[in-house]
């Protein structure tokens, strides 16, 4: 009989790349789509309790923050993207050295990353970004502690990233999915500690949620590497693995992961520009606040879902055109697609008939910031077809090694055409909350024409891998 840690144990699962295509798709959507919602579910929570313990300011300091963190570790978390592709290539030809070997690599660069630039770069600087944003005093003081909280100790969560796409390339989206449960709980649970205090731990506010969710994210992952080192899971680190970098993995981690990492920047500069717009508002803080829980979190419900199911889409895309048959990677984006505007279909029409309920699990009572969040939402449920299309299309692009297009999209649709817009309007001093929403959807929809072309050209099919 097999061991946990043998070849037999760890094969790969095959229908992926031989059975039944939508069946395919659905065991790696699934639940990457929950895990992703669960993820999602965390942020409301967090978001709920300080927005009762503290207020919207408390609100507007979350959204800004992880705004700014994203610039910084979607950059770093590129290589991931990268792995990715590679990882699933090896997969589809049965190549279970090259996996370990490219997910090794991976493990080493995000440590040193992480260690040696994100965490005393993103400290010194934390207070320089919060000004980019126009963040008011009060929300400076508020996210600021959590800022660098999430800098200083990000190494949890980006190999928490690490280890789940590796994996879910590979073809095991449920481990992922079990380990971001118990993440998920293990916050929760913290955050109820941490943000109100209980007992002889103090009150802690909004730094109490970045530490708990970084001790919550140190925590899974530790036990993550534990599984991999002991052979249990598809991917494994084998025994005597030298610790020096392998310069022509990290070279292909880099050429494909750069340019998804460029894209990821760029949407969250765009990101940044929008909160500055929103900033220089006339109701700043209020429209901040109703930013940070409408976008940043209700709209996460598409937004995580749709990623997971970009996840899905570029896991089962590489595999395939690995394994020769590109056919089914563009069946399989295809169905990713459908199932999106499903789950966006529902959540629409959540945002347009109970936005008042929703805001006020947030705490948001405020009459402006629930009017201007009601607004919003009005525009989000629109967005939410374009971005859910976009997104499945842009995992296609991105699991068959096609990373530059999504780069290129990115730069023209949520960079170019909205935050054009945007400049145009406050030149003209008609600058208003609806004027940003419009360069919000606008910008959505233009991606998801462009990303829908760009895969159905298929330029992606004769892309090699050294």
């Amino acid at each position: 009989m097999a061991t946990p840690g043998t070849r037999e144990a760890r094969r790969f699962d095959r229908s992926i790349v031989e059975g039944p295509i939508a069946r395919a798709v659905w065991r790696l959507a699934w639940p990457t789509v929950l895990q992703n919602a669960i993820g999602g579910l965390q942020g409301i929570i967090d978001h709920a309790m300080v927005g009762h313990s503290v207020g919207y300011a408390a609100n507007a300091a979350i959204g800004v923050s992880w705004q700014i963190f994203l610039v910084v570790i979607v950059f770093i978390a590129s290589l991931f993207t990268g792995m990715g592709v590679l990882v699933s290539r090896a997969a589809g030809a049965n190549d279970h050295e090259r996996v370990d070997r490219v997910v090794y690599q991976a493990f080493l660069v995000s440590v040193l990353l992480s260690l040696g630039v994100l965490a005393p770069l993103g400290y010194v600087l934390a207070p320089h970004l919060l000004g980019i944003v126009h963040a008011t005093p009060e929300v400076t003081a508020e996210a600021l502690p959590y800022l660098r909280t999430m800098f200083l100790y990000s190494l949890g969560m980006l190999l928490f990233f690490m280890l789940g796409g590796a994996l879910r390339a590979a073809g095991d989206a449920r481990t992922p999915l079990r380990l971001g449960a118990a993440m998920t709980a293990l916050n929760v649970s913290l955050n109820v500690v941490l943000i109100g205090g209980a007992g002889p731990i103090p009150a802690l506010g909004t730094r109490g949620a970045a530490l708990g969710t970084v001790i919550a994210s140190g925590l899974v992952s530790i036990v993550a590497i534990w599984l991999i080192l002991s052979g249990r899971l598809i991917v494994h680190f084998p025994r005597g693995m030298s610790y020096r970098p392998d310069f022509t993995i990290i070279r292909q981690l880099f050429r494909f992961g750069l340019p998804a990492g460029l894209q990821g920047v760029a949407m969250n500069i765009a990101g940044v520009l929008l909160l500055r717009f929103i900033g220089a508002l006339e109701h700043s803080a209020e429209a901040q606040a109703a930013y940070a829980v409408a976008y940043a979190e209700l709209f996460s419900l598409i937004t995580w879902t749709s990623v997971g199911l970009m996840g899905a889409a570029a896991a089962v895309a590489g595999q395939n055109l690995g394994a020769g048959r590109p056919d089914r990677s563009v069946r399989a984006v295809h169905l990713a697609a459908q199932f999106g505007l499903c789950v966006a279909a529902v959540l629409a029409a959540v945002f347009l008939l109970i936005p008042d309920l929703l805001l006020a699990i947030f705490g948001i009572t405020d009459p402006t910031v629930v009017r201007i969040g009601t607004q919003l939402l009005r525009y989000l449920s629109v967005s939410a077809f374009f971005i859910t299309v976009a997104l499945t299309f842009t995992g296609g692009l991105q699991g068959t090694g096609d990373t530059r297009g999504p780069l290129y999209i990115t730069l023209v649709s949520q960079v170019a055409v909205p935050m054009g817009l945007c400049f145009t309007l406050q030149a003209m001093g008609a600058l208003r909350a609806e004027g940003v929403w419009t360069a919000i959807v606008l910008g959505h929809a233009i991606r998801c024409v462009l990303s829908v072309w760009r895969f159905e050209q298929g330029n992606w099919k004769s892309i090699k891998v050294d």
